[in-house]
C-alpha cells in the first residue's frame, strides 16, 4: 500500500504508470467472469454476494467419520463436498494447489465457496496481464449486508474480506511467477471498489443518477463514510470510486476523503450514455473539475461506457485536468435496467474493442482496461497491444 502523505495521490499514480512503462492495464468484468463460472449474482449485492460464502460450507473429514483419511498422508487436509459425495485429498485452496482448471471444474459441480472463485477470477486477470485488480466490493455495503441479517461487525468484516481476497490473489500470482532475473518491473496493485449509492439500490439508478430525496451531499456522505473507512483500513493500494452517476456523489466523495483523512490514492471514474455528459445529465467537465481540485484523487476517467464514446470523453477530461486518465469501458452492450440484464448483440467483439486502444493511448489515457461484459481475453488483447515488442514480468513496485 502506498500512502499519499509524502507526495500526493497524483504523484503516486504517476510513479506506478512510469514503472509500468507509461501504461497500466486494469482488469475486466469481475461479475461477468463469476457468472460465466457458475455464480448466481441475481441479487442486490451482485458480485459481493460471493463474499457471503465461507469455508465452513466445506466440511473437513474430521467432522464426518464416514470419510477415509488421506491414504498418502493422514495429516493433510481432506475436504468433503456432500452434494456430490466427492472427496478431495491434499487440497489447499488458499495456496491454489489444485490448479486453475481443476478449480473451475470443482466450482461448477460442487458446493465450493464462491469466495475462492473470486480469488481465481482475480488470478485469471493477472495471468492475462492486468496490473490492477479491482475488489468485489462494488455493491458491497454495510447497509446491504445488514439487510441480509448480518451484524455491523460482520458486514465490516465482509468488506475487509473483499480486499484480503484480492491481496491473496496477488500473492499467489507472485509466488507462481516471480522471476528475480527479469530486469523490468511492473506494478501489481489492488484497487478497493466503491460503487455509487445507486448501485446499492440495485434499481438502475446508477445509470441515471436520480436519487430523489436521497440526492444530497450529506446523505451520501453518511451512507458511504464507514464503508470507505473500512476498505481503506484493509490495505488496498488504491480506492476506486466507480461508475459515479452525478455531480453530488462526486462532491460527497471528495469531502469524505478529506474528512476521513484517507491517505491512499483514489480514482474517480464516471459513466456516460451520450458521450458528452455523465448519465445524470451533469456536465462531465464540472465533475472532472471536482476531482481535479482534490489532492487525494490521483486519476480521473470513464468506466462502464460504450467504447465509441471514449475518444470524445477523454478530450473533455483533458480540458480540465492534467491528472492521469483511466479508461475501462464496457463491451458496448446496452443494459436493460428493468429486466436487469445486458442486451446481447448490441456490443463489440474483443477485436473491435481492442482496436480502440491505440487511439485512447494517443488521446492521453494511461490506465486502460474493461468493465462489464469484458473478459480475461479482452484484457489479454489489451496487454498485448500495449506491450508489443516488450517482454516484461509483472512485479510489485511501491
Amino acid at each position: 500500500m502506498v500512502g499519499t502523505a509524502g507526495g500526493g495521490a497524483e504523484e503516486a499514480v504517476r510513479r506506478w504508470v512510469e514503472a509500468g512503462g507509461g501504461r497500466l492495464v486494469l482488469d475486466g468484468g469481475l461479475a461477468t467472469e463469476l457468472e460465466a463460472n457458475g455464480a448466481d449474482l441475481n441479487d442486490p449485492l451482485w458480485s459481493a454476494k460471493c463474499l457471503l460464502s465461507s469455508p465452513h460450507l466445506i466440511r473437513k473429514a474430521s467432522l464426518n467419520s464416514r470419510i477415509p483419511p488421506n491414504p498418502k498422508d493422514p495429516s493433510l487436509p481432506v475436504l468433503f463436498f456432500p452434494k456430490k459425495h466427492l472427496i478431495v485429498w491434499n487440497c489447499d485452496l488458499n495456496n491454489s494447489l489444485i490448479g486453475k482448471q481443476s478449480f473451475f471444474k470443482l466450482s461448477r459441480h460442487i458446493n465450493l465457496p464462491f469466495m475462492y472463485l473470486v480469488k481465481q477470477v482475480h488470478m485469471d486477470y493477472l495471468e492475462a496481464g492486468a496490473n490492477i485488480i479491482i475488489t468485489a466490493s462494488y455493491q458491497a455495503t454495510i447497509q446491504g449486508f445488514e439487510s441480509k441479517g448480518f451484524s455491523k461487525e460482520q458486514s465490516e468484516n465482509l468488506l475487509t474480506k473483499s480486499v484480503e481476497i484480492a491481496r491473496e490473489a496477488r500473492e499467489m500470482f507472485l509466488k507462481e511467477h516471480l522471476d528475480q532475473s527479469t530486469p523490468t518491473q511492473q506494478p501489481i496493485l489492488v484497487a478497493a471498489s466503491i460503487g455509487s449509492y445507486g448501485a446499492y439500490l440495485a434499481d438502475g439508478s446508477e445509470y441515471s443518477g436520480d436519487y430523489g430525496e436521497a440526492g444530497t451531499v450529506q446523505f451520501l456522505k453518511d451512507f458511504h463514510r464507514r464503508r470507505l473507512q473500512v476498505l481503506a483500513e484493509a490495505g488496498p493500494d488504491l480506492i476506486a470510486f466507480e461508475t459515479i452517476p452525478n455531480k453530488l456523489e462526486a462532491q460527497a466523495y471528495v469531502e469524505l476523503l478529506e474528512e476521513c483523512n484517507i491517505n491512499i490514492p483514489a480514482w474517480f471514474s464516471f459513466n456516460s450514455k451520450d458521450g458528452v455528459n455523465i448519465v445524470s445529465g451533469d456536465s462531465l467537465i464540472e465533475c472532472t473539475n471536482i476531482a481535479d481540485n482534490c489532492a487525494k484523487v490521483g486519476a480521473v476517467g470513464i468506466n462502464c461506457t460504450p467504447p465509441r464514446f471514449i475518444h470524445g470523453l477523454i478530450r473533455s477530461i483533458q480540458k480540465i485536468t492534467d491528472k492521469p486518465i483511466l479508461i475501462y469501458p464496457n463491451s458496448g452492450e446496452r443494459y436493460d435496467g428493468e429486466k436487469k440484464e445486458w442486451v446481447e448483440s448490441t456490443g463489440v467483439s474483443d477485436g473491435d474493442f481492442v482496436s480502440y486502444v491505440s487511439e485512447w493511448c494517443k488521446d492521453g489515457a494511461s490506465l486502460i482496461g474493461g468493465c462489464c461484459r469484458t473478459t480475461p481475453n479482452t484484457i489479454r488483447a489489451i496487454h498485448r497491444t500495449l506491450n508489443q515488442g516488450s517482454n516484461v514480468q509483472q512485479l510489485p513496485v511501491a
